[in-house]
């Protein structure tokens, strides 16, 4: 009886051993999970800050643009001949 008493009181270890292994794996995945809604929440407002970035750079640009620097003359005069076909579109619509 005692070999059989030693098996049990051996498997009674193990079990006891796995079962803190599991309770300390879920608390890993637990906390792996806490973490990795925050890094979502995290480049979520990474990306909204980037496309308002995106946003005031290309207002600054046409901005610029307007202003008439020299490196953008091409699309300063793009944008004020498209500025003119409006404002004529405008007055041929007031006309009628």
């Amino acid at each position: 009886m005692s070999v059989i008493a030693e098996i049990i009181d051996t498997l009674e270890n193990k079990i006891e051993k796995l079962f803190g292994k599991i309770n300390s794996l879920e608390r890993k995945s637990q906390e792996l999970k806490i973490e990795l809604t925050k890094s979502a929440v995290i480049i979520q407002k990474q990306s909204q800050e980037i496309e308002a970035l995106k946003t005031q750079y290309e207002t600054l640009k046409m901005a610029n643009a307007l202003l008439g620097s020299e490196e953008n003359k091409r699309d300063t005069k793009l944008k004020i001949n498209s500025l003119i076909r409006e404002i004529d579109y405008c007055i041929a619509q007031l006309s009628d």
